[in-house]
């Protein structure tokens, strides 16, 4: 562990060098196919119901619907992603669970992106522990064991199969934070590279790139471990050969992606992103921007803190034609811009990993706004 100062060390320790991570990890082509069996020795263990979360994308793709063998006494609930999670949200389908049955489910099976792999596992805190999603924003404040998890990603980046936490926005405060706990992690997951062939490219890089981008901000970051470090740098290692590769799309790249993205996924488990995540959840809670675009248009205002991995994103940009919107910051009232500052700056241990306990005074309102400028 690097050495910090007592300040800094009181405020980013907070258990998660002692890492917890994805109980089982099945991969390969047409891997989803073992589910069943999966589920099958689930209810041997605990009979029950299966809850399914599913993008709302997969709604009317009937073969991969059929092929999950749904039990009458299932549930089924397709997940909307056209926003990013609420608490609000998380709290509704609890309410709905628990209506129907107080039995705890056999398992939760989530089937999507990242905002239906952080539904589904919100959910499965909130059905063993009391209260609301937003009681649990934080680090370890849940107290009990949940609900056996199975995910599979549907798409690669944002390392939601691999980490400890799954982010929403609390309307109420217009806070964007997870609830980051041992017991989020998924006891199972499948990663299938097949299901990532018919993502639409411009997603497929601008999901890719929350696995580049968390992982070099681990590495920038003031709170580290060699084991977090190793993950970073091999997850970094494979975006490059990825997007820097004439076709990033191609049976091989979408596996090795699949790869990277669970292990960037583990590396943020032990660490914390940096600068681009707090203006990214930002972009998020104010304008509604979905996280990973809001990431990669970050990247236009982050050449001055870094500076290295800023001219390798933009070559990648480059490389795979991406589009980048820009020009969306521009022509904001005050109102909104001191929204944007606010929902910036709540980001404590974020900005304390990247920028020391005096963040505030380098992170000024004036900067920050002038940052959200060149976007």
């Amino acid at each position: 562990m690097k050495n910090l100062n007592s300040k800094i060390n009181s405020i980013l320790s907070t258990g998660i060098k002692n890492v917890h991570n994805v109980g089982r990890c099945l991969f390969g082509n047409g891997s989803i196919l073992e589910i069943n069996e999966i589920i099958n020795s689930r209810k041997k263990k605990l009979p029950g119901r299966v809850i399914f979360f599913i993008d709302i994308f997969f709604k009317d793709k009937t073969k991969l619907i059929q092929s999950l063998n749904i039990e009458n006494n299932d549930k089924t609930i397709f997940v909307d992603t056209i926003k990013e999670p609420t608490t609000l949200l998380i709290n509704q389908i609890r309410d709905i669970i628990l209506n129907e049955s107080t039995k705890k489910p056999s398992a939760i099976v989530a089937i999507g992106g990242g905002s239906t792999m952080d539904v589904a596992k919100a959910v499965a805190n909130l059905l063993t522990n009391p209260g609301n999603a937003e009681d649990y924003q934080g680090w370890d404040l849940l107290k009990n064991p949940t609900v056996y998890k199975i995910a599979i990603p549907t798409i690669s980046g944002t390392g939601s199969e691999s980490t400890r936490t799954c982010v929403m926005i609390n309307p109420s405060n217009g806070l964007k934070l997870g609830m980051n706990s041992d017991f989020t992690v998924n006891n199972q997951i499948i990663l299938d590279p097949e299901l990532t062939s018919t993502v639409p490219k411009d997603q497929y890089f601008w999901t890719g790139m929350d696995a580049y981008i968390h992982s070099f901000e681990s590495l920038e970051g003031a709170y580290r471990n060699p084991i977090g470090d190793a993950y970073s740098n091999q997850a970094i290692q494979i975006c490059r050969n990825v997007f820097l590769s004439k076709d990033m799309k191609t049976e091989e790249n979408r596996s090795n992606l699949m790869v990277a993205s669970y292990l960037g996924g583990c590396a943020i488990a032990t660490s914390y992103v940096g600068i681009v995540h707090p203006l990214s959840a930002a972009l998020s809670v104010v304008l509604g921007t979905h996280h990973c675009l809001a990431n990669c248009i970050v990247m236009r205002a982050m050449e001055e803190f870094y500076k290295k991995t800023y001219k390798e994103f933009w070559n990648m940009v480059e490389k795979q034609n991406v589009y980048i919107p820009t020009g969306i910051c521009q022509n904001l009232n005050e109102e909104v811009l001191d929204k944007l500052y606010e929902s910036t700056i709540i980001h404590e241990k974020p900005l304390t990993n990247a920028l020391g306990e005096d963040y505030k005074n380098i992170f000024t309102k004036k900067k920050i706004i002038q940052i959200f400028s060149k976007m």
